[in-house]
This record gives C-alpha cells, structure tokens and sequence, in this order.
C-alpha cells in the first residue's frame, strides 16, 4: 500500500518534515506496510499540536498548515497560554514543588529541543511580577501591632501641676495661692489645657466634696492645716508637692475623675462664686437633706449603740491598717528625727565655717591662713550637702510616709460611713417590723377598718423598700471598699518602692 491510501493521509506531512529535521533516514520508513499501523499512532502520539506551534515559530521550515494562524500565533499569542505561563511563574515563584514540576513537565515536552525552552524562558520573562504575595507580606505586620483596649481608649488621661505658691494678702488675711494646670484629653472640659489659681481650703473643700459623693470610696487627703511656720520656704514646698500628689491621685482614679466637684475645682474661673451657686442649688432641690438622711439616720441610731463587724475580712483589715498607721507613725518619727539632726549638722557645719574663716583672716602666715580658709570652703560644701539631704529626705520619703498616713484616715472614713449605711439598714428593718407588728395587731381584732388597713399596708410595702434599698446600699458599699482596699495595696507598693529609689539615689549623690 502506498502512502496516499493511507487513512492517516492527514498527517505524514507533518512527520516527514519533523524527521527531515531530525533524522535523515526518515523517507525509508514507509517501506514496510505491516509496521504502519504500529508506526503511525506512535508518531502521532509523540507530538502535538502545540509542539508544531512552538517548532514553527524558531524557523520557517515550509508549509505547515494555514500560514496565517502560524502567522498570528508567532507574532500575537493568544490569551490563554500567556495566563498559564502567569500562573505557571507565581507557582515557580512561591512554591518549591511547583518549580520542580514545571520543569519536568517542560523537559516531557521539549524533545531535546533547546529552542521550545528559550521560547518559554523569553514567555515567562514577559509576564509581570504578582501583586498577591506583596499584600500577602504586610498583613502580618498589621496584625502584630499591639491594640489598645476600649476601657484605655475611652478612659481620659490627666496632667495636674501644682505650682508657683506666691503669699497674697495682709497681715490679718495672708494666705499662701497656688497655680494648678491642667492638660487632659477629656471631652467634658472646654479645653485641654488651662491654669487656675487655688488655696489651701479649695483643696479641703474639693476633698470633703468627693467624700460626700461617693461614700466607700477612698479619697486622696490634702496635706495637714499648719498653723505656726506655714509661710516657710520648707513648708510651703512640702504642701505644694503633697497638693500636686493628690489632684493626680484624684484624677487617675475611675470614678473620682468622673466628679462634677472636681470639673468645678480645675476649670473654674470664679470658684468662690461657683461654689455659693451650686449650694444654693443644692439646698434648693433637697439634695443637701438626700445626702444627709443616711447620715442622719446613722447617727441617731449609732450613736449609742456600738458597731460589731460580721464581715471577717473587713475585721482583719482594720486591725492590720491599725498596726500600719502605728508602723507608719512610727517611721515619720525617726524620719523627721533624722531630717532634724542633718538640719542641726548643717547649721553647726555653717558656724563652724564662719570661725575658720575669721581665723584665716586673722592668721598672718600665708602658709596657715591659705589652709584655713580651704577648710572653711569644705565645711560650706559639708553643710550645703546635709541642707540637701535633708530636703531630699523630706520631700522623697517623708512626703511617701506621711501622704499614706493620711490615706489610712480617709480609709477609716469610708469604714464610718459604711457603719453608718449599716446603721440605717438595721433601722429600717426595725420600723418594718413595728408596722409588721401594728398590722397583725389589727388583723387580729377583726374590726372592719378598710381604710387604715390600706394605710398600714402602703406603709409596710414602703418600709419593706427602704429595707431593700437600705440593704443593697450596705452591699454595694462592702463590695466598693473591697476593691478600694485592693487598689490602695497596688498603689502603697509602688509609691514606696519610688520613694526609697529615690532616697538611695539621693544618697548615693
């Protein structure tokens, strides 16, 4: 049979050519009719569509086909091989195992043909670099940025200094007037940043406020009334200090820094005026006599009967804040001891000095008067420094110590007021059970009196509600100086960790 009667007529053109390329002896293979069958397919299987498309494109090697889809083809390539070879280079690009097969399946098809992998080289050259593993990089970093909780967002940050304490006044009225600025995020003030100017019985009045209106809370105290020297360089900077220490306390605090009274203190311009305004505001909607029932009732029914504490934990809080408050007495007994023998030392270190000096002035050897006068510098240094370290002494540890002490007191009045919550429920409980008592009396006479049973039964359910009220109010209080206690152990620690850090550096300088 020859090779037009063959039924693959189609295609031994194609592998005519191929083998002309490739091997000279290619025409002789037709010779044996009973091998074609087997010959046939094994070439057709051996190459494909594609491998012409890519053989063609290296060379003209005669007519293929239609010229003009070679044509289009080496010259444009179309849409979907260019996106193979795009998602073939990120494969390459991202993935080890992905080269490996590409490259297998590129030497399959390539029949020892250097020219088919210069094509693909010079294809994936051409396609862009992927945008997807960029992105894919600077997630990470996003999410490994530290977040800030809602609480911290939302909670306002404070910056009180308290500052510039110049005396105003005459003999009669003098009074020591300090600057307080303020710098705060919070949205309830005008602005961020303002100054006023306030006395020591602003600060007292601002702490009696904040007691008041929030019973159970422990209220950071101003430093103590001094009568006798309390215009002395000394003095007048210790309470400074101890002013500032507060109004920062107060305004760190969750719930102190949320009080109307101390918006009034750090904003006001006319405080005097303010104040006579809100008290008069205050008495004119009862809030004055609201306020004041609790106590009321506390008093008249404490007052002569004794407070027995049920409550374990809070019995031995009080008992270990007694022996802290003696512990802590203590301690600022030796301190101000200390504090007083540096100030004698400085003082004897001074006169010592003086006499040196007169001395080497009176000495008419230049070799004993030179002398002299270095060791009365050096006794000026000596005094210099025990002045300081007597000053560091109390405005480090001294200041620690006795701000603690006062502290202690505002505890121990938060423990009255809860005693006295404790008080009204017992008497509330007391004036149900009368008119409990008062009603069953009347049940039981059996006398038809409608209407005074429907008083003393609105009675009773009113009682019954000041009961519960009365009850849930001595709950919360229990609960609230639990969490003030915790937060009061927090905060002794590390204020005293800072201050003997910074009286040991003190000495060491």
């Amino acid at each position: 049979m020859d090779l037009e009667d063959s039924p693959w007529d189609d295609s031994p053109s194609s592998p005519d050519h191929s083998q002309e390329t490739t091997t000279p002896s290619a025409p002789s293979a037709p010779t044996s009719s009973n091998s074609k069958p087997s010959r046939t397919p094994r070439r057709y299987g051996a190459q494909s569509t594609r491998l012409e498309a890519v053989d063609d494109s290296l060379g003209p090697l005669g007519p293929l086909g239609d010229n003009s889809s070679t044509a289009s083809i080496a010259e444009e390539p179309p849409a979907p091989p260019q996106k193979e070879q795009g998602r073939t280079r990120h494969a390459v690009s991202t993935n080890a195992s992905g080269r490996s097969s590409l490259r297998g399946a590129t030497e399959s098809l390539s029949l020892e043909d250097d020219g088919v992998d210069a094509a693909v080289t010079a294809g994936k050259a051409r396609v862009p670099p992927p945008v997807q593993p960029a992105a894919q990089q600077e997630g990470p970093r996003r999410q490994t940025q530290r977040s800030v909780s809602v609480e911290q967002a939302a909670k306002p940050s404070f910056e009180i200094t308290v500052g510039d304490p110049h005396k105003v006044g005459d003999l009669t009225s003098s009074h020591t007037v300090y600057q307080v600025r303020t710098r705060t995020t919070s949205k309830a003030y005008a602005s961020q940043t303002f100054t006023v100017s306030r006395r020591y019985r602003d600060f007292l009045w601002l702490y009696n406020q904040l007691h008041s209106n929030n019973p159970g809370v422990v209220v950071p105290p101003p430093p103590e009334k001094q009568v006798v020297g309390r215009f002395s360089d000394d003095f007048v900077e210790s309470r400074r200090a101890a002013c500032e220490r507060m109004l920062n306390k107060i305004a760190a605090h969750p719930i102190l820094q949320h009080d109307g009274d101390l918006k009034l203190f750090l904003e006001s311009e006319s405080f005097n005026v303010d104040i006579k305004h809100k008290e008069r505001k205050d008495n004119g909607l009862g809030v004055g006599e609201s306020k004041g029932w609790l106590g009321g009732v506390g008093i008249s029914v404490g007052a002569g009967s004794k407070f027995v504490e049920h409550d374990d934990w809070f019995h031995d809080r009080r008992i270990y804040l007694d022996a802290l408050l003696a512990q802590l007495q203590a301690l600022q007994k030796s301190t101000d001891t200390v504090i007083a023998s540096r100030s004698a030392l400085a003082a004897s270190c001074s006169d010592f000095s003086t006499s040196l000096r007169s001395l080497s002035t009176v000495e008419l050897s230049p070799s004993l008067s030179g002398p002299l006068d270095a060791l009365a510098d050096v006794q000026v240094r000596i005094k210099e420094l025990y002045e300081r370290q007597a000053q560091q002494d109390a405005l480090t540890l001294g200041i620690v110590i006795d701000e603690y002490i006062r502290l202690i007191g505002s505890i121990k009045t938060a423990f009255t007021q809860r005693q006295k919550s404790y008080f009204s429920y017992q008497a509330a409980e007391s004036e149900l059970q009368k008119r409990k008592s008062t009603q069953e009396k009347l049940l039981r006479a059996g006398r038809s009196q409608n209407e005074r049973l429907a008083q003393l039964g609105a009675d009773v359910d009113d009682a019954q509600r000041r009961v519960n009220s009365a009850r849930l109010l001595f709950e919360d209080l229990g609960r609230l100086m639990r969490k003030e206690l915790e937060r009061f152990e927090r905060e002794k620690v590390e204020d005293f960790k800072s201050g003997v850090e910074t009286y040991l550096e003190g000495g060491v300088e």
